[in-house]
């Protein structure tokens, strides 16, 4: 008997009919390879929250949420503000997210918009400095995987 792990029926035969629809120019869900997702951005939706949306891709659904505080700088940045993102996979968005610390993905997912704000330039942290090496502003984002 071998011990090498063997993709069950199902996944042969669904990953046959990816590669058809492949050859086709079509993912799964029918659309083309250039064709988005209908798209939907609600802002302003968590009223208690400095900035926030709610957005729409295809049937995904995420909130993101963003608050502003007073803070010190890091040693190491006292001409910067500072930017915190977390994220959370919630579990009613799908029965394979579970309650607790956010896991791996979730942490990922956080690094990935952080990278994305930090490297595009989306946010000039000098200005975000109220007086050089004693306060600055936190922006901090959360993320919420609701569907």
């Amino acid at each position: 008997m071998s011990v090498t792990p063997q993709r069950s029926v199902i996944s042969r035969i669904l990953m046959e009919d990816i590669k058809r629809l492949a050859e086709q120019g079509k993912r799964v869900d029918g659309r083309s390879f250039k064709e988005y997702r209908p798209i939907n951005v609600i802002t302003d939706y968590a009223k208690k929250a400095d900035g926030s949306a709610l957005v729409e891709l295809g049937t995904t659904k995420v909130l993101v949420g963003v608050k502003i505080q007073v803070g010190t700088p890091f040693s190491d940045t006292p001409d910067k503000g500072i930017l915190t993102v977390n994220a959370e996979f919630l579990p009613l968005a799908s029965e394979s997210f579970e309650p607790g610390p956010p896991n791996e993905d979730a942490i990922s997912l956080a690094r990935y918009v952080d990278r994305g704000l930090r490297e595009s330039d989306a946010l000039d942290f000098s200005s975000l400095v109220i007086s050089p090496g004693e306060w600055v502003y936190m922006v901090m984002v959360d993320v919420y995987v609701l569907d």
